[in-house]
């Protein structure tokens, strides 16, 4: 009656290991560490890197506990935070010689003690927010009157190619700041054109006047337009950012804006803070432009003769000069998708980019009626341009093309993350950085260690005294219950807060609750007067029920909390929803085995160790003996 088959007690043993063993990395600690990597795709971080960070922290006398090296950046880690942040500054001179044009991010972080086969089976430590572990706070501010620039472009190049469909002639049009100039050569044309702004472009405000024997056309982004485009761009930036930290696996990151022009970031637990300032720091913006192949370019690209007007020098990653017109084909915004890959004929890393239905046609006209000439694609990283590649043109292009040049698979994929996030509207600067660090929580951390460690102490003691052995059943119910809700919180890296470490304590109370209804159901059965065996079948049997409705009903809310929240709140419902699933198998399943285990198998159980029975009123005016079952009435 009251025997677990072989195969329930395996899953609880399995269950158990699986715990221990992800919930293990909790108890190694952090050690304070000084990570470097690459501030610019063109640099790149090997092992001579990790020599210069190891001759600094030589030079400096500072031993580090160790020093490690994966295909992105370099980890030191030291014994103190004293120690490191003396590492910082002697690797930041070292590595840094013009600090307004870095070429390495080199910021603090905290990496785990946990021993090289823990993290070898993925077992690693739970994320910690802001107020427990620290993490890294960052303001940054958008560049509104880029935004209105790049706008002023982006219209330019739908004013050509409209009037171009419509056949009407015009003598040039120039982007000047955020204005657009066109120019007429007579009252009929400029008549057309005054009907094309009327009818497609709303946005713009124009003014025409003579200019000699022609007539010329200022247009400007209406200020009402210039509202929308600039809130238009802080919530596609905002976008952007949550697509990044989401690519970045960052948990639970706060995202808020700020005033009209700033953007608060903060992330939560998160360990690798200079990839992360990376990713959010980089603009990482895409152009296409046609090379300038003039003979004043080609001059000017072999350092003999000066830029002509209307294009710009940019350099590639081999510090080769290229000559490319300003006027922009198209931009990351017609970006619709990238991804890394090999090129079938040369092997070498590529991107493949794929762009919507706008950007497909002018790139079908534009390499139309450009072929076998060169179209340079262009990368924007904080506000500096570098010539990806400038291939020649072979063919009319479509909506699939692909990026290809001197780039290592790590480039690629990191190339390919930061397009497929999207493009910024308009560039952002860091303003504010602060990484806190673990001593500002520590404080926290000890409080809410406390104040489950206490609570846990307080319900097993009471449960002992008052159910005897099967109140030591539910305290260990109640151990396992802890242990599988960290385990789960470690599996999942979800980010631990304070209001976390409240649903904590609270889904152990909610847990022994079960245990509650289970050691009262069994006495009601030994009460009535039922065997000790029948009475714990039957006793679990149908506390089962009251418990699921419980359960689900106070599941239901959580779930609600998890969908709507947000913030703190959003962090107490992941813990209180994991803590009623984890406590509905720990209590009724586990419980259950360990009584099955202990009193199962012994054929002629005369009393069970419960508690104080008492007697149904009436029946013999006295309670029976603590720890035995009651003898039927």
């Amino acid at each position: 009656m009251n025997r677990y088959p072989v195969w329930k007690y395996a899953i609880i043993v399995v269950a158990l290991l699986i715990a221990a063993l992800y919930t293990l990395p909790n108890f190694f600690g952090e050690a304070p560490a000084v990570q470097v990597s690459s501030a610019r795709t063109s640099v790149k971080i090997d092992s001579s890197t990790v020599a210069r960070v190891e001759q600094a922290l030589k030079d400096a006398s500072i031993v580090p506990d160790a020093v490690s090296f994966d295909a992105t950046s370099v980890k030191a880690r030291f014994g103190d935070t004293d120690t490191q942040l003396k590492a910082k500054d002697a690797i930041e001179k070292a590595l840094l010689p013009d600090p307004t044009a870095p070429s390495y991010i080199i910021a603090l972080n905290l990496l785990s003690r946990s021993p090289a086969w823990l993290t070898a089976l993925n077992a690693r430590p739970m994320y910690l927010g802001l107020d427990l572990r620290g993490g890294v706070h960052f303001m940054l501010q958008v560049d509104m009157q880029a935004a209105l620039t790049k706008k002023a472009e982006s219209l330019a190049g739908d004013l050509r190619l409209v009037l171009r469909e419509k056949n009407i002639r015009h003598s040039g049009i120039n982007r000047n700041g955020q204005t657009i100039e066109l120019k007429f050569r007579d009252t009929a044309t400029l008549e057309a054109a005054r009907r094309v702004f009327q009818d497609q472009f709303p946005d713009l405000q124009t003014v025409d006047t003579p200019d000699g024997a022609e007539y010329k056309v200022v247009a400007r982004i209406k200020p009402e337009a210039a509202r929308l485009v600039q809130d238009q761009a802080l919530k596609q930036n905002m976008v952007t950012l949550h697509n990044r930290i989401n690519e970045l696996g960052v948990a639970e990151p706060v995202i808020q804006q700020q005033g009209l022009d700033r953007i608060v970031v903060q992330l939560p637990g998160v360990q690798d803070t200079a990839k992360a300032k990376d990713i959010l720091g980089r603009t990482a913006t895409l152009e296409m432009r046609l090379v300038d192949e003039s003979s004043e370019g080609r001059a000017a690209e072999a350092g003999s003769g000066a830029v002509p007007f209307g294009s710009e020098r940019f350099f590639e990653r081999d510090g080769r000069a290229v000559i490319v017109k300003k006027q922009v084909i198209i931009t990351g915004e017609s970006l619709s998708d990238a991804q890394p890959g090999f090129d079938s004929q040369s092997q070498q890393p590529k991107v493949d980019l794929t762009v919507d239905a706008k950007g497909g046609r002018i790139m079908r006209d534009t390499s139309r009626e450009n072929v076998k000439k060169r179209m340079a694609i262009v990368l924007f990283e904080k506000g500096k341009g570098e010539v990806l590649t400038a291939p020649v043109i072979q063919s009319e292009l479509g909506n699939r093309f692909q990026i290809s040049g001197s780039m290592t698979v790590v480039e690629a994929n990191d190339l390919a993350l930061l397009l497929r996030a999207g493009s910024l509207a308009a560039p952002m600067e860091i303003i504010e950085e602060r990484t806190i660090g673990p001593s500002l929580g520590a404080e926290n951390i000890a409080k809410g260690f406390h104040s489950v460690a206490w609570g846990f102490l307080v319900i097993v003691a009471f449960m002992a005294a008052y159910y005897m052995l099967f109140g030591l059943f539910s305290g260990l119910a109640l151990a396992v219950n802890l242990m599988l809700l960290v385990a789960v919180l470690s599996m999942l890296q979800a980010t631990l807060t304070l209001p976390g470490m409240a649903a904590m304590a609270l889904a152990l109370g909610m847990a022994i609750d079960s245990n509650v209804l289970i050691n009262e159901r069994v006495r009601e059965e030994l009460r009535n007067g039922a065997s000790p065996q029948a009475a714990i079948h039957t006793g679990y049997e149908r506390a089962w029920a009251t418990i699921l409705d419980s359960n689900i009903t106070t599941l239901i809310a959580g779930l609600a909390l998890l969908a709507f929240g947000s913030g703190p709140v959003r962090g107490f419902a992941v813990v209180h929803v994991i803590g009623i699933l984890t406590s509905m198998f720990s209590a009724v399943f586990f419980s259950r085995g360990l009584v099955n285990l202990w009193y199962g198998r012994q054929k002629k159980l005369k009393s069970v160790s419960i508690g104080t029975i008492w007697r149904p009123a009436g029946s013999a005016g006295v309670p029976a003996k603590s720890g035995t079952s009651a003898p039927s009435v």
